[in-house]
């Protein structure tokens, strides 16, 4: 697997925006069979930085409702990654 089947997207929500700002981790969407060292080493190659720690968890599937159907979320793996001090990732140029 190359670095970008890796890390498929970045997750950006009120919460991860919570943790980029107070404790520089950032949260992205990684592919299911990836594990810590590929997923840090995914990140130091495309964002050119230096990465302290990364957290993994496996978001199961669930069950929603969409009017009368009736179907299941994809199951999916998330990585919190905490970079080192002075380092940062910028998600969009000019906003």
């Amino acid at each position: 697997m190359t670095a970008y089947d890796i890390i498929k997207k970045p997750i950006i929500t009120e919460k991860s925006e919570i943790l980029r700002r107070e404790f520089n981790k950032f949260t992205f969407e990684v592919n299911k069979k990836a594990n810590k060292i590929e997923i840090r080493k995914a990140i130091e190659t495309i964002f050119n930085v230096k990465v302290t720690d990364v957290a993994t968890s496996n978001i199961k599937s669930v069950s929603a409702r969409h009017g009368q159907k009736l179907y299941m979320t994809a199951a999916k793996k998330k990585a919190v990654v905490t970079l080192a001090a002075g380092n940062a990732i910028t998600y969009f140029e000019t906003v």
